[in-house]
């Protein structure tokens, strides 16, 4: 029995190729085409079923290039490859239909091939469904095949038609999976040339500010420009501008070197808290209460997360009560949580998503200086550790932020 439907399609062997690099497969040489392990297993249980089902001691996941025909999932023989003028269904796979052949030495479309007539196999019974994705694009065929006539039911021949969509799946994930990989790969460059280039500018824009404002210095020390002169009005705003440029400058660079390469490993959040408070000069001020976590992080993204929420309680402080600043944690099999509470103006929750973009700020009455790129830094931060950071209200006014840091980050 010969059942073959629907006619014959073409694509260019060039867009072929192009197409199955696309899900993975790259089809460059003649060598088996191998997708993720993951892929692999999977492929290799819904080929066993397949064969199973039909009652076939063989079935294969063909993927077929311009020239050749790539063995990528098998059942009762080894993956191999073979060339495409060779390949049973690269005679049908086009067709976008079933084909299904009882005996497959008088069918005329494979009495001559190698695989039938003896010089490669002793294929009669073969049966295949092509794996056709939600673009159209048809990558090859799930097969069976026996040495022996056989006959399927339309029950078989449905279920064999499931299990193809099932293998359409899984080509998709491993065409996701690559689209992921490569866009990282296009990220993580980008990122390393942001940072080299936030370097280079930072550098070279540093060697003269810190001139400039070594000059001012020298300058208000004069006793002849001192008191409350014009000339030392114009050296404090001068000095202050240049500082604050300067912090600015760090913040840019802090931001750009965030998202890289990451090297975690086991920290005490108590020590890394207490060295960025003693750096903050408020380690005998009693603002800052810390409890003690064993977290799994970038030491030195860490450090410039706290700097950073510290900095910004410090910075957004209510007038209205001694400011206080509690930082916790709970961690589990799963990794660790991180949350800096204050106590402070606060953020309102439609603005809470904003503030977390870079260089946007809020501009309240009363906030202190700022570069708009703090809290953008610590959700980089987050994300680059594989977490995420999030704003909520503290129980009685201020702001915590909630870092999660996963295990094996």
């Amino acid at each position: 029995m010969t059942e073959v439907l629907g006619r014959l399609s073409f694509t260019d062997d060039s867009s072929r190729d192009l197409e199955l690099r696309e899900y993975g497969l790259d089809p460059a040489t003649d060598s088996t085409l191998l997708p993720n392990t993951a892929v692999m297993s999977a492929l290799q249980n819904l080929v066993r079923l397949a064969a199973e089902l039909c009652s076939a001691p063989f079935g294969v996941v063909n993927i077929i290039s311009a020239e050749y025909q790539h063995q990528i999932g098998a059942w009762g023989v080894d993956p191999g490859v073979c060339s495409r003028e060779d390949s049973m269904c690269a005679k049908v796979f086009l067709s976008r239909e079933r084909t299904i052949v009882s005996d497959a030495s008088k069918d005329p479309r494979f009495a001559d091939n190698p695989f039938v007539t003896g010089d490669i196999g002793k294929v009669r019974f073969y049966a295949s469904v092509p794996l056709q994705t939600e673009s159209g694009f048809v990558p090859g065929t799930l097969c069976v095949f026996s040495n022996k006539t056989n006959e399927l039911s339309p029950q078989q021949v449905g279920m064999l038609e499931v299990l193809a969509k099932q293998v359409v799946e899984l080509l998709e994930l491993q065409h996701r999976t690559v689209q992921l990989d490569r866009t990282y790969a296009e990220l993580k460059e980008s990122n390393a040339k942001l940072a080299g280039f936030a370097g280079r500018v930072s550098h070279d824009l540093r060697i003269p500010l810190t001139t400039i404002l070594g000059y001012v210095e020298l300058v208000e020390d004069d006793p002849d420009i001192g008191g409350h002169s014009v000339a030392a009005e114009y050296l404090n705003r001068i000095g202050a501008s240049g500082r604050r440029m300067l912090g600015m400058l760090e913040d840019v660079l802090n931001y750009s070197r965030v998202g890289g390469g990451i090297q975690p490993t086991q920290l005490s959040l108590q020590d890394v808290a207490v060295d960025v408070i003693r750096d903050l000069g408020i380690e005998n001020d009693g603002i800052v209460e810390v409890q003690d976590l064993r977290l799994s992080a970038d030491e030195a993204q860490l450090r410039v997360l706290l700097q950073n929420l510290l900095s910004n309680a410090m910075n957004y402080r209510s007038q209205e009560r001694e400011l206080r600043i509690r930082i916790s944690g709970v961690s589990n099999y799963q990794g660790a949580t991180l949350f800096v509470a204050d106590n402070g103006k606060g953020i309102n929750p439609e603005d809470r998503a904003k503030v977390l973009e870079p260089l946007v700020r809020l501009r309240r009455e009363g906030d202190g200086p700022g570069s708009g790129l703090g809290l953008a830094t610590c959700s980089s931060i987050a994300k680059s550790h594989g977490g995420e950071l999030s704003l909520t209200e503290t129980p009685g006014g201020g702001t915590t932020v909630a870092i999660s840091f996963p295990a094996g980050a």
